[in-house]
């Protein structure tokens, strides 16, 4: 992804429109609409390849730069029971404590940077015209509409209500740019272009849009909004579409682009415009913030419990600082002299490791979800058998009654995707958040109540708003 840089060049020269939050103070008076960046189906693919360059983020520690998915363990990980900082000090330690302040920096650059992502993909959108050829056209228009569902499914998760852009706007209309609107028109939006992704992707990438991304996650967000038949069947024609798990554990995170990943977001060593730095900021004395997302004792125990194989290669003591313990399904690749297959040269920051959104075992355990449709548990054939390959990859025995528990689901779903930012969102989805976060709270001396289940509208935009846009309760 070494040319996406130079799209950033290219937008910065034109469009400042209503995603681009950072940049609208104090608000423009005039602007220049996409129709004169794009005029030729080459120009058009470059604005597609920007939109990953989005979801990439910056790798450095500026609050000004977007930092796409780099930043999203704050949200997300370290907001459930998995994770923690290791100073609990600064706007990190806010995430732990759930006492996250509206003020908070990484939570203003995650909304931007993911708003980021929506106006760039509107723009290719609105840039259609100039391709001749209609199945091209149609390709690029699945593609920048898989980004945009992901970029709102996941801040609609995070944030609740929030202002709906579903085309370039002009500078001036704050109307739009600021103006909240209902989950469920957010939802429609994202199922409506999750659809034509699914119509118009196949499986030619794995670090850009296809056809089993687009169904993988369209089966998140029916499950999400309780469509499980639907989200059954999408699971389904995943499961003959040629994915398989990966026998070796590890080889998921560091044999990568595999077979087993249907989605991830790439990244290259060493080259500072395509690496990343968060998994050498979890690590000890290394980054340019270390020890930032620890693993608690609470999912200690669960892995060491119901982990199997999986539990070495998801997290070990700190060799430092042996009171610790950190993740490691995203060591930087060559930590130990290269033993892990790749190399991040000589500085750890500069990491390759790409970060997976979508695996085959995510989809096999949403196919348990599907099937059990919102139940206390269910005893299908065929929920058992995706099951049964999760567990028996781990090296555990099949589920030795016949009947999974929803209980028994989320458990597995922790220890098969600890640390890949899912667990704050599946105890929501299963309605268990509420009494899982109070408990781990009420034994560890935080401070979670029910209104931490959504993140402050960043203030920065309350302020821009000029009175158009209301916070979250509780903030």
């Amino acid at each position: 992804m070494k040319q996406i840089k130079y799209i950033v060049l290219l937008m910065i020269g034109g469009i400042f429109t209503s995603c681009d939050s950072d940049f609208l103070e104090p608000i423009p008076s005039s602007g220049i609409t996409s129709g004169s960046y794009y005029t030729t189906e080459a120009e058009v693919e470059t604005g597609i390849i920007s939109i990953y360059d989005a979801l990439q983020g910056v790798n450095d520690n500026n609050l000004n730069n977007n930092h796409g998915v780099q930043y999203e363990f704050y949200l997300t990980e370290m907001r459930s029971d998995n994770t923690r900082t290791k100073s609990q000090e600064g706007e990190a330690a806010q995430f732990e404590f759930y006492n996250v302040e509206a003020t908070n920096g990484i939570v203003a650059n995650y909304y931007a940077s993911f708003y980021s992502v929506i106006f760039r993909a509107n723009t290719v959108l609105e840039s259609l015209g100039v391709i001749a050829d209609a199945n091209t056209a149609a390709a690029f228009e699945a593609e920048a509409k898989f980004n945009r569902a992901y970029a709102y499914f996941n801040l609609v998760r995070l944030f609740g209500d929030i202002p709906l852009i579903d085309k370039v706007i002009p500078p001036l209309d704050t109307e739009t740019q600021y103006t909240r609107v209902a989950t469920s028109t957010v939802y429609s939006l994202i199922v409506s272009d999750l659809i034509t992704a699914v119509a118009g992707l196949d499986n030619t990438y794995k670090t850009r849009a296809s056809k089993a991304a687009a169904q993988a996650m369209l089966a998140k967000v029916y499950l999400t909004i309780g469509e499980y038949s639907l989200a059954q069947g999408l699971c389904e024609d995943i499961v003959g579409s040629g994915f398989v798990l990966q026998p070796n554990f590890n080889d998921i995170f560091y044999n990568e682009r595999n077979s087993e990943i249907i989605f991830a977001i790439g990244y290259e060593s060493a080259l500072s415009a395509d690496s990343q730095n968060f998994s050498a900021e979890w690590m000890n004395a290394v980054g340019r913030t270390s020890g930032v997302n620890y693993v608690t004792t609470d999912a200690v125990t669960a892995l060491n419990d119901f982990g199997g194989d999986r539990t070495q290669y998801s997290y070990r003591i700190d060799p430092f600082q042996p009171s610790q313990n950190q993740v490691v399904k995203y060591l930087p690749n060559g930590e130990s002299g290269g033993a892990d297959g790749k190399t991040f040269v000589s500085d750890a920051t500069l990491a390759g490791n790409d970060w997976i959104v979508l695996r085959y075992a995510d989809v096999l355990l949403m196919h348990v979800e599907a099937i059990m449709a919102g139940g206390a548990d269910t005893s299908s054939s065929n929920a058992l058998t995706s099951f049964n390959m999760v567990r028996n990859r781990a090296g555990l025995a099949d589920d030795d009654d016949g009947t999974i528990t929803k209980a028994e689901l989320l458990l597995e779903r922790r220890v098969e995707l600890a640390f890949e930012n899912h667990r704050f969102f599946d105890l929501v989805r299963f309605g268990e958040a509420e009494s899982v976060f109070s408990a781990f709270s009420a034994a560890n001396g935080l401070g979670y109540s029910t209104s931490d289940l959504l993140l402050p509208i960043p203030q920065r935009e309350i302020n821009l708003s000029k009175g158009i846009m209301n916070q979250n309760p509780g903030y």
